[in-house]
């Protein structure tokens, strides 16, 4: 893994077979890509996208970008600068494009947990959310300090999802999240996950609803 996660006292939570890592807190190193619509066929090509299974996207994460006509990495592209990146700060509308979940998957692999920019094409938000991606958005002149510490190379930062702060450098700011959103992050949970903490209330709603409508029990009966 490329990052480094501190203080995650949660284990990851599973259902259906699907796990999610809880997000805290996370110390790592971010690194700038502050270009306008970068879209999800630049974050993710296409040739990736033909597996039966997420198996190899993180080298297909900024593919054209990160490597030469020969395979061999760029050294000035910003993410062959460092091994410890689990942090991007984006331009506006990242994301855009195809709604390829593909694009965050690789994301993950390649071990980034945190997108800060200041808007994010909204399939790709969402697809972020469901798969325990964290994205803050911050307004341009809030992002643009971080964005010129990071501007020539990787740069350490600390996100706490639990204070709700983005530490730099000499740079503290505190940033807002859905709180819908920080719950799922902060339990590792996608929507299925989510729904099912409601289980008992949704089966105390069926039981109560099928008592007051006893003929769609017998109706049930009859067809099985």
């Amino acid at each position: 893994m490329h990052l480094q996660a501190q203080a995650i006292a949660l284990p990851a939570a599973c259902f259906w077979n699907r796990c999610l890592e809880p997000f805290t807190r996370l110390s790592t190193n971010a690194a700038a890509l502050p270009a306008a619509n970068i879209d999800t066929d630049v974050i993710m090509p296409k040739q990736f996208l033909k597996g039966i299974d997420r198996a190899g996207l993180a080298r297909g994460l900024f593919h054209d970008a990160r490597f030469d006509a020969n395979g061999a990495p760029r050294p000035d592209f910003v993410l062959n600068q460092a091994v410890d990146i689990g942090a991007l700060l984006t331009g506006p509308n990242f994301g855009c494009g195809s709604s390829r979940e593909h694009a965050v998957w690789g994301l993950l692999q390649f071990g980034i947990r945190a997108v800060i920019g200041s808007s994010f094409a909204g399939i790709f938000a969402d697809n972020a959310l469901n798969n325990g991606l964290l994205l803050i958005r911050l307004a341009p002149e809030v992002l643009e300090p971080l964005h010129r510490k990071a501007q020539d190379r990787p740069t350490p930062i600390t996100i706490d999802l639990e204070a709700q702060r983005i530490t730099m450098e000499d740079i503290d700011i505190a940033f807002a999240i859905e709180p819908a959103a920080r719950t799922a992050l902060l339990r590792g949970l996608d929507r299925i996950g989510t729904t099912l903490l409601e289980t008992d209330r949704i089966r105390a709603f069926e039981q109560s609803y099928l008592a007051a409508r006893p003929w769609l029990t017998e109706l049930s009966q009859r067809g099985a």
